[in-house]
C-alpha cells in the first residue's frame, strides 16, 4: 500500500545557474510523480514535495547528491492521501520556479550566503538549547514570530511577539518602524514553519541592531518532533498545502477563535474574495455559511 509524505526542505548555498537548477528539479519530480511547490535562487532551494514515500526519498537522496545540497534541511510529515494516479493529494500541481529570492522579504540585497549559509544570521538553538536559554535566562527570552500573522492565529510559542503582517515582505517596513526597539537588549528567538525565513529574518534583526538574535534551528517542525505539545508550543501548525494545519499529538490545544462566532477552532479557510490572499480560522459551522470573508471584503459588500 502507497504511504503518503511531505518532505519540507531548504538549502542556502550560492548557485551558479538557478534555471538549470529549475529544469532538473522539474525533471526529477515529474518522473517521479511527485508534485508540490519548488523556489530557486542564486542563494539556494526551497521547497515542498509530495507523494508516496518511496518517491519521496528517491528525490531527496537524488537531490541531496548534487554537491551544494548536501546538507539541505529536510522535514517530514505525514501526507493525506495519494489519488488513484499516485499523486497527492495535498498539492494541485507541481510548479517549480525561479525567484530573485527564495523567502520573498523584498530585501535581496541585504541576505549575503556563502558554501556554508547565511552570514551573520542568528545563533541557531536546537530545540533542547532552547529550553535550556529559557531556563537560564527565564522571562527575558522574546520568542518572535517570523511567519504571517494569521499563521500565528492557531498556534504560537506562549507568549510569542507576533508582528502586524500580512506577507513577509511586510518585514522589512516593520522592523524599521521602531516599535521593536525596546527588544535590542533580550535574547530573542525567531522562529517559523521550517526554519528558512528565519534565517533571514535574524539576519536582518542583527544589521538593524537587535544584539542577541537566535533562531530555532529546524523551525517548528522540528521542536514538534522533539517536544511535541509538552513543551513551550501551543496550538497546531499551519502549512502551506491542502492540509492548512497539522498538529503534533493528539493532545494540542485549540487556541485558534472563529473569525464568525468566536468559537474555538483550529480550522483554517480562505477568503472567499478570490483577490484575497487572507486565511481565516473558520469553525465547521460558520464554514457552511453564505460568505466567509475578512473585515475588508465583509466592509467591501455592506458598502
Amino acid at each position: 500500500m502507497a504511504v503518503p509524505k511531505i518532505l519540507l526542505y531548504y538549502v542556502f548555498t550560492p548557485l551558479l545557474d538557478p534555471e538549470a537548477i529549475r529544469l532538473w528539479q522539474r525533471d526529477l519530480c515529474e518522473s517521479l510523480g511527485l508534485r508540490g511547490r519548488i523556489l530557486i535562487s542564486k542563494d539556494g532551494l526551497n521547497g515542498t514535495v509530495g507523494g508516496d514515500l518511496k518517491a519521496v526519498k528517491r528525490y531527496l537522496r537524488k537531490t541531496r547528491d548534487y554537491a551544494p545540497f548536501k546538507h539541505l534541511d529536510a522535514k517530514w510529515s505525514e501526507g493525506t492521501a495519494l489519488d488513484e494516479h499516485g499523486f497527492s493529494l495535498d498539492f494541485p500541481r507541481l510548479v517549480v520556479k525561479v525567484r530573485d529570492e527564495i523567502v520573498s522579504f523584498g530585501a535581496p540585497g541585504e541576505l549575503r550566503v556563502d558554501a556554508s549559509g547565511v552570514v551573520d544570521g542568528g545563533t541557531r538553538l536546537q530545540p533542547a538549547e532552547l529550553h535550556a536559554l529559557v531556563e537560564d535566562r527565564g522571562d527575558d527570552v522574546v520568542f518572535f514570530d517570523g511567519r504571517n500573522r494569521f499563521e500565528a492565529e492557531i498556534g504560537h510559542f506562549r507568549g510569542a511577539v507576533v508582528p502586524d503582517v500580512a506577507n513577509t515582505r511586510e518585514f522589512v517596513a516593520e522592523l524599521d518602524s521602531g516599535k521593536y526597539d525596546h527588544l535590542k537588549g533580550k535574547p530573542v528567538v525567531t522562529y517559523c514553519t521550517g526554519g528558512i525565513r528565519c534565517e533571514v529574518l535574524s539576519g536582518l534583526m542583527k544589521s538593524r541592531g537587535f544584539g542577541e538574535v537566535y533562531q530555532l534551528d529546524g523551525g517548528i517542525v522540528r521542536y514538534g518532533e522533539t517536544f511535541g505539545d509538552d513543551g513551550l508550543w501551543e496550538g497546531s501548525l499551519y502549512v502551506f498545502d491542502n492540509r492548512l494545519s497539522m498538529d503534533f499529538s493528539d493532545h494540542s490545544a485549540v487556541i485558534g477563535r472563529c473569525s464568525g462566532c468566536g468559537a474555538p477552532s483550529k480550522r483554517m479557510q480562505n477568503c472567499d474574495d478570490l483577490g484575497c490572499r487572507e486565511q481565516l480560522v473558520v469553525c465547521d459551522a460558520c464554514a457552511t455559511a453564505d460568505v466567509v470573508a475578512c473585515a475588508d471584503h465583509l466592509e467591501a459588500l455592506s458598502a
